[in-house]
């Protein structure tokens, strides 16, 4: 095994047969070979080259017809894959008549065709993503639903710090990927552009006929992309800037997929991973219920991070045509690509299935006796006994629950300054109970959900 994507036992894990099928051989050679009997066909009707040659290119550009090993041995020799498709489509053409086949590929560039189909893969690539945000944040929407007004412990520093509520918890992601999806939709516009401008983008081959600017619209029109304001065969901020999306959308599976480890520890227990027999099991403990999809979204998500960072380096590129740094792109993308769709996946399944215990999180909300809405009577008590005189005399009381154990209402009530403060006990008891400070987590979660009910 050299690569995930390639192993049968981890194919389905770190990769999926859909953007598998994407970065396959066949799919990319499949994309040259759409570009020159699209450009073929373009020219034909400019009249840049014959309508005879144009149809015998066409009825070649098959890529069932590719001599998969002798490809292999001309891209070792060569360099470069799309220049072995060139010279077996020539052959192919020329075989039917001789010198036909000269007109394939003409005025374009190695690199045209390369990164065009580059741009399809990840055209097709962005179409599984946006299918994958759009299952996610629709489940999100039902979590946040059922749990908007299911209280518990808010974290800081892995302290619990004040109540919330599930619902609103769920929700800050649910906003997070509804900005992915918008984020999704601008990048598309700047992606998908064609690349066709010959040796250094000056169209200097065609130039001459008058035409090369309309075979260029005609090609991008047919491709279904948009038409390049200029030549970017060095210029890879296209490329570099999906990239940097991946990373993001990785870091927002992986934050969501951490929380989520957190809460299933035993001693937590406030959401665990879909049941499925045996999953997550331990060969020696029996009793434990790993979280398997949590730790799968760990590891790609970081690998693709790293990844990304390859084509930031691949932006720096030499003149005109690089030496090396536009190969970088050739190794990382097809990984990030896989490992996206696998990660967006494993989220999407992580969610639909999650399995949420109101019960643990009121458990977790008691575990601290009421000092976890300190600051609700610390502000209750501000008023009348001034906040910061408020704030050491309810510090010093959750310092004695934290030691006698008791609960912090018992003493608020036994303190005779808060007994003189005129504050009765349907105040403190109101005060000291977590679903009386919930802020505004509900009006922010139909906040969220009414802003997204037209993505």
């Amino acid at each position: 095994m050299t690569s995930v994507s390639d192993s049968v036992i981890f194919r389905n894990i770190f990769s999926t047969a859909e953007s598998a099928r994407i970065w396959s051989d066949t799919q990319r050679t499949s994309y040259y070979l759409l570009f020159e009997s699209t450009l073929a066909r373009a020219q034909a009707r400019l009249g840049i080259i014959p309508e005879r040659a144009a149809e015998e290119i066409a009825a070649k550009c098959k890529v069932e017809l590719i001599d998969w090993e002798e490809l292999r041995r001309q891209t070792e020799n060569i360099g470069y894959p799309a220049l072995g498709v060139v010279k077996q489509l020539v052959r192919s053409v020329n075989q039917v008549e001789k010198g036909l086949g000269e007109w394939a590929h003409w005025g374009a560039t190695t690199q045209d065709v390369t990164d065009t189909a580059t741009v399809l893969q990840l055209r097709d690539t962005l179409d599984l993503v946006s299918t994958a945000l759009s299952k996610i944040t629709s489940n999100l929407r039902k979590l946040c639903s059922e749990h908007i007004n299911t209280p518990m412990a808010a974290r800081s520093n892995l302290q619990q710090a004040v109540p919330i509520t599930f619902g609103f918890k769920m929700a800050r992601l649910l906003a997070t990927f509804q900005r992915h999806q918008a984020r999704l939709e601008q990048i598309r516009e700047r992606l998908l552009v064609l690349e066709f401008g010959g040796a250094a983008g000056t169209l200097a081959t065609i130039a001459n006929t008058g035409k090369a600017l309309a075979c260029q619209e005609q090609l991008a029109k047919e491709l279904g992309l948009g038409v390049p304001e200029i030549a970017w065969h060095t210029e890879r901020d296209r490329i570099a800037e999906v990239g940097g999306f991946f990373a993001l959308l990785a870091g927002s599976c992986s934050k969501f997929a951490l929380d989520v480890k957190l809460m299933m520890q035993t001693e937590v227990g406030e959401v665990s991973e879909h049941y499925q027999h045996q999953r997550g099991s331990s060969s020696t403990m029996p009793q434990k219920r790993n979280p398997i999809s949590c730790v799968y979204i760990t590891a790609m998500s970081s690998t693709i991070r790293q990844l990304s960072a390859a084509l930031y380096d691949a932006m720096v590129e030499d003149h005109e045509r690089s030496t090396g740094p536009w190969e970088i792109e050739w190794i990382v993308l097809p990984q990030i690509s896989t490992l996206m769709h696998a990660t967006l996946e494993q989220t999407s399944d992580l969610i639909a299935g999650l399995e949420v215990y109101p019960e643990a999180m009121q458990r977790n909300l008691d575990l601290t006796k009421g000092t976890i809405v300190s600051e609700a009577v610390m502000m209750g008590l501000g008023p009348t006994l001034g906040r910061q005189y408020a704030h050491d005399l309810v510090y010093d009381l959750c310092t004695r629950t934290a030691k006698e154990g008791r609960p912090l209402l018992d003493l608020l009530l036994e303190d005779e300054n808060i007994r003189k403060s005129g504050l009765e006990r349907p105040r403190l008891v109101a005060l000291c109970d977590p679903a009386n400070y919930l802020g505004l987590s509900a009006e922010m979660v139909r906040k969220v959900l009414e802003g997204g009910e037209d993505e």
